[in-house]
């Protein structure tokens, strides 16, 4: 059946040879995001768009960059930046099927984990669209093998996952190296403060569009007051933790010496659990944010004032271990869960003692608290409840020229890695750290060492 409307791909000025690939392909309608995000993209207007996968995204920059293209013009027009290379792959493929009808475009895939060699060959001619991930394509263009001058659209695909991945000073870096006029596409599922950071040094004037589906809208974040004895609290805290949600949870305390307890008392049980609280040491911090953040370390037992530096988009359980000492905290503590278009739960332990808190809450929210009961199961042994990833420490960091894209070459080469096993990584001034999945760390430790990164032997070790 055949759309009619605004949301008809004819509706649109496209060339009649990409026309004919949306008809072949069977594409009927557009997708909200194509709707929104075509007719300023075609117009030549910078777009920064809140997408999530499956949205139609790749098809409508896709379609947008093909319209602007000369193929009769042979230099680089357009560069795709992708965070992995199985994304590199799909969107690639989804644009030739796109360029299906116009003959003799010229794309190429460059990605890290693959040989120099085969790119360099293919590079001899310039490509008219290339996809990448940004440490190669630096690579390229520091090289002179991949000429920028011509560029006129820059596309970041997933932003927020390449900034995650440490590639924030490679997109820089790239941008500085292309055409200065150039139409800039950024998409990212989330929006947090470093990707409008982005936005604003690569953009100009964009225009931005949201577009939340039904399940997106204001996701809710599903309360639970729980009323506990004081002897029973990490009891009820470990069973609470066990579920698939523990996996990555932050939990409040009110006091620093809790903090520790409570974080040393979760290890002994099994889980990946770390402290965070004002009395540690910066680079001590600083590890334990990038562990929590890279997934190697499943739950943060934090103060409240520590927890402020904390930038994670989607927490799907935060727990108080204590009522928060005001409703305004109490808030905030909650808000750290149900972003990103994720439903999220935030569940209070309260003892008798603490009610008054607890009621002081309630009159402020206006509405009666939910309180739901917890039977608390007979205690087992100790469970093993260990986050997915595991995080390796490079002795090598900004200082010695290392890049993420070096970390993420030597994982997906030598190491053997798939880059789906390969989490964030963390560049620092003289070091970096680098998330794997936890059960291939030992193995990509023993690679790692035994070849180079970057040409050099560098020290490496597990944290935690």
């Amino acid at each position: 059946m055949r759309s009619c409307g605004m949301t008809a791909f004819d509706t649109l000025p496209l060339k009649p040879a990409l026309l004919a690939s949306v008809q072949t392909l069977g594409y009927d309608a557009m997708t909200p995001i194509q709707a929104q995000s075509l007719p300023p993209m075609l117009e030549g207007r910078d777009v920064i768009a809140q997408a999530q996968t499956g949205s139609g995204k790749t098809a409508a920059f896709g379609l947008s960059l093909l319209q602007s293209l000369n193929v009769d013009t042979i230099r680089l027009q357009a560069l795709v930046l992708c965070p992995t290379r199985e994304l590199a792959d799909q969107v690639s493929k989804a644009i030739r099927k796109l360029a299906a009808n116009i003959p003799n475009v010229k794309l190429l895939t460059l990605c890290g984990g693959m040989p120099l060699g085969p790119q360099l060959a293919s590079l001899t001619h310039d490509p008219h669209i290339v996809v990448g991930t940004p440490g190669r394509v630096q690579e390229h263009l520091k090289r002179g093998s991949l000429h920028g001058g011509g560029i006129k659209v820059l596309v970041l695909d997933e932003a927020d996952r390449m900034l995650d991945m440490g590639f924030s000073e490679a997109i820089d870096d790239i941008v500085g190296r292309i055409a200065k006029h150039h139409q800039t596409l950024l998409f990212s599922a989330t929006y947090p403060d470093a990707i409008r950071d982005v936005s604003r040094r690569v953009q100009r004037n964009p225009i931005e569009i949201t577009v939340e589906s039904p399940a997106q809208t204001k996701p809710a974040i599903e309360q639970q007051f729980i009323e506990v004895e004081p002897a029973h609290k990490l009891d009820a805290l470990a069973q609470l933790l066990t579920g698939e949600r523990g996996q990555h949870a932050l939990v409040f305390c009110n006091m620093r010496r809790d903090v520790d307890a409570v974080a040393d008392e979760l290890d002994r049980r099994g889980f990946s659990a770390l402290a965070l609280h004002g009395d540690m040491e910066q680079r001590d911090r600083d590890e334990v944010l990038v562990q929590f953040a890279n997934r190697s370390c499943a739950v943060l037992v934090a103060t409240d004032v520590a927890a402020r530096g904390l930038d994670i988009t989607a927490l799907p359980l935060v727990i108080s271990y204590d009522v928060a000492h005001d409703p305004d905290t109490h808030t905030h503590r909650i808000g750290r869960t149900g972003r990103a278009g994720q439903a999220g739960l935030a569940i209070t332990l309260c003892t008798p003692r603490e009610r008054p808190k607890a009621q002081n809450i309630e009159e402020v929210l206006a509405r009666p608290l939910p309180w739901h009961p917890l039977k608390l199961s007979a205690p087992r042994g100790k469970m093993l409840n260990l986050a997915p990833m595991k995080t390796l420490i490079i002795d090598a960091g900004r200082q010695d020229k290392l890049r993420p894209g070096d970390i993420l070459g030597a994982l997906t080469g030598d190491a053997g890695l798939k880059a789906d096993d390969v989490g964030k990584i963390d560049v620092f001034a003289t070091r970096a750290y680098v998330a794997v999945s936890r059960s291939l760390a030992n193995r990509a430790l023993e690679r790692l060492r035994a070849g180079k990164i970057k040409g050099r032997n560098l020290r490496i070790r597990t944290l935690g």
